[in-house]
């Protein structure tokens, strides 16, 4: 019997973390496995699926401009209804913590279509960090049924939660077999090459998005870059300047006119990988990053006031600095003025994410899903 998986994305995240399931479900010819995407992002989904060969079966190009996480929840809501309802799947693959994640666990629960959540059981503590993502990935996990969770610390807070254990699947982060996969395929543009950097200039890689950093903390950022600049006169900033408007136009503004910082439309994913390879250090508030960095043993500043994957924490390669300006410049200051600190910090850490293999498991659990006899 052929069973029909839908795998649900929206936005480039998604995208590059669900592509070694898909991938991986492709090969099994007892999986119907559909791509449907939202749209929550739209050419930048578009740009890493493709990188990875894949097309979206369906598209439900819900992106506006200024679009409201009440337009995104209900067109996300609705559409993903209406294909569930035409494929009949057996089975919902979501990542993570969108709003794409929620609407489509929403529907699925709905209809009674079991619903698998990879990247299951990360926690903050606290509902409002980050916003909306908090309370996405919470009730995505009081709806599903299969809960594929990156590390142990991921499964304790799920069990804690009176999640049944034999429902979560330590797994590794797909982020992971996805940059590996990159990192053969020695793909992208290395930042030198591509924007005029000269070859031995240390490099910090700037990323900012977050709901939370916007307006006065975003600005505070910024203020620390500035000093950084003074500070390190050899030192260059690549900043890839999100396309929402409350955070480029912010970034722009203070830091437009600053020399030895190079400003880029969001990278391609191989590009953004070479990027945080070139780079000395990273600072940003993305939580792939984290976990990014961690595997190719690069510090990275997080610029959160919590974050729910303290794995990173705990390695010593991510340190919360959250977006006060003062830390950001002391961290930044401190890795560049001690050369024996900062080699020992990354020579001696180690991924806490995975070991490339996620997708493989995953794949193992859900046949086990739909063959509870044969368990392998």
């Amino acid at each position: 019997m052929t069973r029909t998986i839908i795998c649900v994305i929206g936005t480039r995240p998604e995208a590059i973390k669900m592509a070694p399931v898909i991938l991986t479900l492709k090969k099994n010819t007892a999986y119907r496995t559909l791509v449907l995407a939202t749209g929550q992002h739209s050419d930048m989904l578009d740009q890493a699926l493709s990188f990875f060969d894949i097309h979206a079966d369906e598209n439900l190009h819900i992106m506006k401009a200024r679009q409201t996480l009440d337009h995104i929840t209900s067109r996300v809501l609705v559409g993903t209804g209406e294909i569930y309802d035409k494929e009949k799947p057996d089975l919902v693959l979501v990542h993570g913590d969108t709003t794409t994640t929620l609407g489509a666990s929403m529907s699925a629960f709905y209809r009674k279509i079991p619903v698998g959540h990879v990247e299951a059981g990360l926690r903050s503590g606290n509902l409002e960090q980050p916003f909306p993502e908090e309370a996405n990935r919470v009730i995505t996990d009081r709806l599903a049924t299969l809960f594929f969770a990156p590390t142990d610390r991921a499964k304790h807070n799920l069990l804690s939660e009176n999640v049944a254990e034999e429902r979560i699947f330590v797994t590794g982060n797909t982020v992971i077999d996805a940059l590996a996969w990159t990192l053969r395929q020695n793909r992208g543009h290395a930042p030198q090459k591509e924007y005029s950097l000269p070859e031995d200039a240390p490099l910090i890689l700037m990323t900012a998005h977050r709901r939370e950093s916007w307006g006065e903390p975003l600005k505070e950022i910024c203020k620390a870059i500035k000093h950084l600049l003074t500070e390190l006169p050899h030192v260059y900033f690549l900043i890839p300047l999100h396309k929402n408007p409350a955070v480029r136009d912010v970034i722009r503004s203070c830091l437009g006119k600053s020399e030895r910082v190079i400003f880029t439309d969001p990278l391609n994913y191989p590009d953004f990988v070479q990027a945080m390879n070139r780079s000395y250090l990273i600072l940003s508030d993305s939580g792939g990053v984290q976990e990014e960095a961690s595997f190719l043993k690069k510090p990275v500043l997080i610029m959160r006031n919590l974050s729910e994957r303290p794995e990173a924490i705990d390695e010593g390669t991510g340190i919360l600095v959250g977006t006060d300006k003062e830390k950001i410049i002391f961290e930044t200051l401190r890795l560049f003025s001690n050369k024996r600190e900062y080699d020992n910090l990354v020579a001696g850490s180690k991924s806490p994410f995975g070991d490339g293999t996620a997708a493989e498991k995953i794949e193992k659990h859900i046949f086990n899903f739909f063959n509870p006899w044969n368990i392998v």
